[in-house]
């Protein structure tokens, strides 16, 4: 321990043992295994790279249904090693969530300084965020993508003062660092750019640097690192796609795109709730003194405005999302990332606050309330979310797990597959498939909204088999799509945890091309 405290300050040391204790009490309630299908995609194309050198979901073929090449290629790493599938993937969250706590503690004591314990529960904030841990332990690369979000953050607000005059190779290694972390960032999640960009023009406002030149020597820099690491990752995709962008990206916007029918306010909202369901309601007095107090500041000194990064950061996120895949479900996970900056802001605020508010009793009672509740709500949030993780898993394993352990079990490999949610198939059940969600079969994205032409192109490909739930059979209305006579059931899943959440059992059905049920 006296080795590791030379280098890391005991604070974060207890920080990093948090974000062990965090994840591992998730996975044990949980016995184990991941809350989404998707996690089974990563973990296919991760096994794939390793196995073949290949990007591909069905072996050999190459594709680009995985979001995040570098939560990928990190996953790949396991399977080299020899390293057991869940202790790696689930290492991985541990690692993510522990630097994002350590950062939240170091930005937390760059606007509250002198006060250790104060900093230490910046961090314990984001650790103890059931979000995070969720986020932590499901095997997607959402905890990775909002620790580099803390990254960029801590990279940008470095340069708010610069006492020391900087000589031209600091100032293009400072650069080159923020630029380097910048496309890491985009390569674990295309939003990676939105906050690189919002960080770059703030710095451009604030010209933290004391001439222009200088500046112009840090964009020089982050601008010549960012394409040299983003370069593979554009190659990529335009090697297998074509286009900047993973096939996810047109096949997700084109499923949900019903959704875009609701106003933007509403679609705003709906995508902001259930970064709420949290602890993070309490914080939201904490959030909005922060953003008045910096907004004031800025009057004064333009650097300040480097202090509302987070603020613009995460309200950028959510109307991203709100303005082009509205998707709210699986508790808001594609705006999560937004979640760890407005934690510390909102707890910076909150401190704040109760510092201002010991002028009067009436403020004294109202901005200990405001922290007592924070208190009770986020040691409520964080074991209900365990029982939610607990809940997800069992879902994704009587579901999806069992059915693919079925068919690798009764299904010839050579009768080809149509799927909808392919992760856990392409795991225990590796074959051709057709891809209903468009994500490995990308030409369905044009008329993936269209049950016909859903139904005549699974025929002209000769599919034998379907496994789906009902919401995702080719068609207009699911209770009646199930009893498609060119369905045949033959598997029902029979778990329990999604009845018991108002959900479906997986079935797989095999065709009936006017041969008649087997």
């Amino acid at each position: 321990m006296k080795s590791l405290t030379k280098i890391l300050p005991t604070t974060d040391l207890l920080l990093a043992f948090s974000a062990v204790i965090a994840v591992c009490f998730y996975v044990l309630v949980a016995n184990g295994g991941f809350p989404l299908d998707d996690s089974w995609i990563h973990q296919v194309y991760g096994r794939n790279l390793a196995q073949t050198g290949v990007w591909s979901f069905i072996p050999g073929v190459p594709s680009a249904a995985s979001t995040s090449p570098l939560y990928t290629v990190l996953l790949s790493l396991g399977y080299k090693l020899g390293l057991d599938y869940r202790f790696w993937t689930h290492f991985l969250g541990i690692i993510a969530l522990g630097v994002s706590a350590v950062l939240a503690a170091h930005l937390t004591s760059r606007l509250l300084p002198g006060r250790r314990v104060i900093s230490f529960l910046g961090g314990l904030v984001v650790v103890g965020a059931w979000h995070l841990v969720w986020a932590a332990a499901s095997g997607m690369e959402t905890m990775l993508f909002s620790m580099w979000t803390l990254v960029l953050i801590t990279l940008t607000w470095r340069e708010w003062d610069n006492q020391q005059p900087l000589n031209t190779t600091t100032l293009l290694l400072r650069g080159a660092l923020f630029g380097a972390s910048a496309a890491l960032s985009t390569i674990t999640r295309p939003e990676g750019i939105v906050l690189a960009g919002i960080a770059g023009i703030l710095i451009l406002v604030a010209r933290p640097h004391d001439t222009f030149s200088k500046l112009l020597i840090w964009i020089a820099g982050a601008g010549l690192a960012f394409l040299v690491f983003v370069a593979p990752y554009l190659a990529l995709n335009i090697q297998l796609t074509g286009g900047l962008l993973p096939d996810t990206a047109a096949a997700k916007q084109a499923e949900y795109a019903p959704l875009l029918l609701e106003s933007y306010p509403v679609r705003f909202w709906n995508m902001l709730l259930p970064l709420l369901a949290s602890a993070a309601l309490f914080l939201l007095p904490g959030i909005v003194y922060y953003t008045i107090v910096i907004i004031k500041q800025v009057s004064s000194n333009h650097k300040q405005i480097l202090a509302l990064l987070p603020v613009f950061w995460s309200l950028a996120l959510v109307a991203l999302y709100a303005a082009r895949l509205p998707a709210y479900y699986q508790h808001g996970r594609y705006v999560i990332p937004a979640l760890p900056a407005l934690l510390v802001v909102g707890f910076i605020g909150t401190v704040w606050l109760i510092r201002n508010g010991s002028r009067s009793m009436l403020s004294r009672v109202l901005t200990r309330s405001v922290a007592l509740s924070f208190l009770i709500g986020a040691l409520y949030f964080f074991v209900q979310g365990a029982w939610i993780y607990k809940q997800d898993v069992a879902i994704i394993d009587q579901e999806m797990v069992t059915s693919a352990r079925w068919i690798q079990a009764n299904i010839p490999p050579e009768d080809l597959l149509a799927v909808h949610d392919i992760g856990a198939v392409g795991y225990f059940a590796p074959r051709p498939i057709l891809d209903l969600a468009g994500l490995v079969s990308p030409e369905i994205v044009p008329f993936i909204l269209d049950g016909d032409a859903l139904w005549n192109w699974l025929q002209e490909k000769d599919a034998r088999y379907l496994m789906a739930f009902p919401e995702h059979i080719p068609g207009d209305d699911p209770r009646n799509d199930v009893n498609d006579p060119r369905l045949c059931p033959v598997f029902t899943s029979g778990g329990t945890a999604s009845l018991q959440s108002g959900g479906p059992n997986m079935v797989i059905y095999a065709f009936n091309w006017g041969e008649g049920c087997p």
